[in-house]
């Protein structure tokens, strides 16, 4: 590759998982190979301590586990890679499904005793509906594991995935004892430094010797059948999402993750053309275009920044350069474009499609905005779904009232939660996905705002979005229940159900009213 293609240089993917598969240890040794950090641990420092890491909130130090997408930028091989390590638990889904539309392919990590669990699956299929190519990463290989061609058939089976190993371990739980490479007949011992050597074939009595002699049969045998019996891989059906290259590996060990990231510089896609309302924008076009995903406050909680990350999708994106902000028509100066490594941050002087960059701002940019050098362009996908939790927000300080409704505000504006403010002039109800969102509220909103807060269940249990083609109707529909309806952060009109079966029965007596549990932000934003 070279300089004069720097779109082709680009590989911006996502890390998938159920929790606890590992993927916070696998992104922290993707970035030691990939050269961009000295040595682990810096990823996961200590509080402390203003090293580079990836989970840097309070809360993710705690529980060890990621509530908000990291942006990892660094050079690779001649790539530019973005990595964008997404939260594994469930309660986060928003903000992994709205990083998903920000990425050209995945990486899937599975634990190798567990195989595919239920989070996985249902991230699969919105890699799916957005036909992101999938490479996966079997993990923890030197723990005790599932035969790997039943991982390899759940896979298959589960997913409806064709699978094609490129690698296949040597010995595995406490016998592992290296890797062996399909495509290249090559062999890597286990342990640091070990250097790659080229066999001849599984019958190659290097191979076996790695093992202890009463487990050489079985071993060989086995890595035959991989070698000869498997898919081979092929570039077309994993592009075209067919199929999925397996790498095994133990991210704990350093093992099989040099492998994981040359398979990402070597056929992991370059930035896709992406969906606009209007039509479709190609990444090698020479205007720039990009859409924000995520707003993330107070990652720098000396300086109460706010962030709006940008996926670039064509063009170039120059510092100091004006752009649009479509949503309102007006001007935007990108005067601070930044680049990620986790917490810390470099000015972008310039920068790609496929790169993702943070701008600085106040509360001019929201989620789903689209920013263009010019042309009415609108891009779709980013989505917002229906909360499964309702909850009014109760304050110590009632003077603080007002404090707490800007808060609430910016929260939402990034994501966080979402807000519904009750049209009979209620208190505002805040609505999350999983119960852990208001934990992460309750910590920032004290942390950040000041503001000790607690919470009481509302009398709704359940919400949905309400819109009519029939305009007579929807006026119809609103003044027959002032006391069950609310507008959202846009202003859109939300219809609040004291439970599924109420709601069931509205939607049967109001059958010209949509009754929608996903939101697109683009529709309130353009």
């Amino acid at each position: 590759m070279s300089e004069a293609n720097p779109v082709a240089r680009r590989r911006t993917f996502a890390i998938i998982s159920h929790p606890d598969a590992g993927k916070t240890t696998l992104t922290e040794k993707i970035l030691l190979f990939g050269g961009a950090i000295q040595l682990a641990g810096e990823v996961r420092a200590k509080a402390n301590r203003r090293q580079t890491r990836s989970d840097w909130m309070g809360i993710e130090r705690e529980r060890g586990i990621s509530v908000v997408t990291s942006v990892m930028t660094f050079e690779y091989a001649d790539c530019v890679l973005n990595l964008l390590d997404t939260p594994g638990h469930e309660d986060f889904s928003e903000d992994t499904y709205r990083t998903l539309t920000a990425v050209d392919s995945a990486v899937m990590v599975i634990d190798a005793a567990k195989g595919i669990e239920a989070r996985t699956r249902k991230l699969f299929e919105v890699c799916r509906l957005r036909d992101i190519p999938i490479v996966t990463f079997i993990n923890k290989m030197d723990r005790e594991t599932r035969d790997p061609f039943d991982l390899l058939d759940e896979i298959e089976k589960t997913l409806a995935l064709d699978t094609a190993p490129l690698t296949w371990t040597i010995g595995r739980g406490r016998s592992l004892a290296g890797q062996y490479d399909i495509r290249r007949s090559t062999l890597t011992p286990l342990g640091k430094d070990a250097a790659t050597i080229p066999v001849n074939g599984p019958d190659d009595p290097r191979v076996m010797e790695l093992l202890p002699e009463h487990e050489r049969a079985e071993a060989r045998e086995e890595l035959t059948l991989a070698v000869e019996g498997l898919k081979a891989f092929d570039k077309t059906a994993f592009l075209e999402g067919h199929l999925t290259p397996v790498l095994w590996g133990s991210a704990l060990k350093d093992f099989g993750v040099k492998d994981l990231i040359d398979a990402m510089a070597e056929f992991a896609p370059s930035p896709r053309a992406q969906a606009a309302a209007s039509r479709t924008v190609k990444a090698d076009e020479p205007k720039m275009t990009g859409f924000v995903f995520k707003i993330q406050a107070n990652m720098d909680p000396n300086h109460r920044d706010r962030i709006a990350f940008m996926r670039v999708c064509s063009g170039k994106l120059q510092r100091g350069m004006r752009a649009r902000l479509v949503r309102t028509g007006k001007p935007v100066t990108l005067s601070a474009p930044q680049f990620f490594f986790a917490q810390d941050r470099s000015l972008a002087e310039e920068a790609f499609a496929g790169d993702v960059v943070g701008i600085p701002n106040h509360g001019l940019l929201r989620i789903g905005d689209t920013l263009t050098e010019g042309e009415e362009i609108v891009f779709r996908g980013v989505p917002s779904f229906a909360p499964e939790i309702l909850r009014r927000v109760k304050l110590a300080d009632a003077m603080k009232a007002k404090k707490l409704r800007e808060a609430l505000q910016q929260m939402a504006e990034e994501g966080v939660v979402q807000v519904f403010q009750p049209n009979d002039g209620a208190a505002a109800i805040v609505g999350v996905v999983g119960a852990l969102q208001l934990d992460v509220l309750v910590e920032r909103l004290d942390a950040e705002y000041g503001l000790p807060v607690s919470f009481e269940p509302s009398r709704f249990e359940v919400c949905r979005w309400v819109a009519s083609g029939d305009k007579a109707e929807m006026d119809k529909f609103l003044a027959a229940y002032p006391s069950s309806l609310a507008t959202d952060l846009d202003g859109a009109p939300v219809f609040m159900a004291t439970s599924a079966f109420n709601l069931r029965y509205e939607q049967e007596r109001w059958p010209k009213i949509a009754f929608t549990d996903v939101k697109d932000y683009q529709k309130a934003a353009a």
